[in-house]
């Protein structure tokens, strides 16, 4: 499986939006200071959003698309499935 995540540094900050295929690992990276020097510089830890793709291909262009969106539209797509903007790294195995 491929991921597309979105990270927030908190409620109404920072967004990165990213793509792996091992999400636990690229969490434990951004918050090791890994990985992205924007994550890094911003403090963008918290996982706001997920989606799952069976395609490297499809994940790669959904991640371009979702990082064109205007922020209001990224924002729209994170509370319609966390309206409180929680952190979900919580929930994953």
């Amino acid at each position: 499986m491929y991921y597309v995540y979105i990270l927030a540094s908190r409620r109404y900050g920072t967004l990165y939006i990213g793509v792996t295929n091992s999400l636990p690992k690229r969490l434990a990276e951004h918050r090791n200071g890994g990985g992205s020097e924007f994550v890094k510089a911003y403090g963008v830890h918290r996982l706001v959003y997920v989606e799952a793709y069976e395609r490297v291909d499809e994940a790669i262009a959904r991640e371009k698309q979702s990082k064109r969106w205007k922020r209001d539209w990224k924002i729209e797509l994170i509370e319609r499935e966390n309206l409180e903007r929680r952190d979900l790294s919580d929930l994953l195995v």
